[in-house]
């Protein structure tokens, strides 16, 4: 369980950070409560979170050599697929295109939110959260990684990732913004695809 649980909160932790996920978090931020903010997007993620492990679970249902291969060939996939970006990425600079496209995200939300309660806000941040982190890389990762792992490890690890991840934005986001090198982070987030794609090839298939 707890290799379950680091490999979650790793994981989401280092995808995530830096992500259209993190600058919509950080962007609405800026403009609304914190705390509502942090604990919309946090419940999105939550949610999210669940819905994937319990797809893991049910995947975990299939064949064991079918899940060996399939986890293998995501987590190597995502890998050099990361790597492969990050050669693209100049250096030392946040990915302006992922920043534009949150905070066009954001200001078509709000020109439809004809109320800003509280209420208002909370739903603007749980549905934008929730959908953008629909069919993620990180969303397929953690179905992968629930299919041959402890489920409750995966889960508390990859919520408290998100919570990690959403606490940066919250609080930080506007100042890391100009700071986060996305090439460091997309090949370091590669080498840890790789590592959990070497690490199901050492484990072997689930008996």
């Amino acid at each position: 369980m707890l290799s379950a649980f680091i490999a979650g909160f790793l994981l989401i932790a280092v995808s995530e950070l830096g992500d259209k996920t993190f600058f919509i978090a950080a962007i609405l931020a800026m403009r609304h409560s914190r705390r509502l903010i942090f604990a919309a997007v946090v419940a999105a993620l939550a949610a999210m979170t669940v819905l994937s492990v319990l797809v893991g679970q049910v995947a975990s249902l299939l064949p064991p050599n079918y899940i060996y291969y399939a986890e293998i060939v995501l987590f190597i996939g995502f890998g050099f697929k990361l790597l492969y970006d990050a050669s693209k990425m100049p250096a030392n600079t946040c990915d302006a295109e992922v920043v534009q496209e949150a905070a066009d995200i954001v200001d078509k939300a709000e020109g439809h939110l004809s109320q800003q309660t509280n209420w208002a806000i909370c739903v603007e941040a749980f549905v934008l959260t929730f959908l953008a982190e629909w069919g993620d890389r990180t969303q397929i990762a953690t179905i992968a990684l629930a299919a041959g792992n402890n489920p409750f490890g995966v889960t508390t690890g990859a919520i408290l990732g998100h919570a990690l991840c959403a606490a940066i934005a919250v609080i930080g986001g506007r100042i890391l913004a100009g700071r986060i090198s996305e090439q460091a982070l997309t090949i370091f987030g590669g080498c840890l695809f790789l590592l959990f794609g070497l690490v199901a090839c050492w484990e072997g298939p689930l008996s």
